[in-house]
């Protein structure tokens, strides 16, 4: 493919480094709720979500529940191994939003690795990074209120689509908190109370972001502090 997708960890590949993979890339529109992965799968290739696209990590549970661990959007990449060989998912791994992926076979990406010590680099310091984010997910899940994580969630979806109408629904809200439907609509109802939420069908729509943002947990901040240390770094290296 020509040009560079609307993807912020490819954008930041050097020119280099970026026609090394860029002949293998293949664009695909996903629908929201397509699988990428089962829990368990050999990862065979690495996916980029572009523009307003979304992909969510759901780790299962007991009950036949699952919880979800990491979402992820244009600023990073789905099936990046922290070596050079593929790996195993251990979640489930589906995309929360529709929209394009860019598709990389992995074999592609571990030859481009071999022939590239700044892409290996590169994609060493966002595995770093979603590192970071599995780590602050669970140390969220234990130190803060539904409502604050609640908050938290709506405010990254809406930060990764830049759009005040949602598509989140209150089953899905509740998978991400790893609550039952009907708590996560009692939150939801509670914001609506306040006149920072309303609900349309199938979409959470914004109404007050400010209100949103001060009841949030301040993880995201620190989450995103770390991504623009860590990658500052990497820009000053280059």
């Amino acid at each position: 493919m020509t040009g560079r997708p609307q993807n912020d960890l490819l954008r930041q590949l050097t020119p280099h480094d970026f026609e090394l993979i860029a002949p293998h890339l293949q664009p695909v529109d996903l629908a929201a709720g397509h699988i990428l992965h089962h829990a368990g799968d050999a990862v065979t290739a690495v996916h980029f979500p572009c523009g307003s696209a979304l992909v969510s990590f759901a780790v299962p549970v007991e009950d036949d529940r699952e919880v979800e661990s990491l979402l992820v959007g244009r600023e990073g990449a789905v099936g990046v191994a922290a070596g050079r060989t593929a790996s195993l998912a251990y979640s489930r791994i589906v995309v929360k939003l529709s929209g394009t992926l860019v598709r990389l076979p992995q074999r592609a990406l571990e030859q481009a690795q071999q022939k590239s010590a700044t892409l290996q680099d590169m994609l060493s310091r966002y595995v770093d990074c979603q590192l970071a984010q599995l780590l602050q997910t669970a140390a969220c899940n234990a130190a803060h209120s539904i409502e604050q994580r609640a908050a938290k969630w709506i405010v990254s979806v809406h930060e990764h689509i830049g759009e005040a109408e949602i598509p989140l629904t209150h089953e899905q809200l509740a998978g991400m908190l790893g609550v039952s439907r009907s708590y996560a609509s009692r939150v939801i109802q509670m914001f609506k109370a306040r006149r920072i939420l309303a609900t349309r069908r199938g979409a959470i729509l914004i109404l007050d972001a400010p209100a949103l943002q001060a009841r949030a947990c301040t993880c995201n901040g620190a989450v995103k502090k770390h991504f623009g240390e860590v990658f500052g770094r990497a820009s000053s290296a280059s």
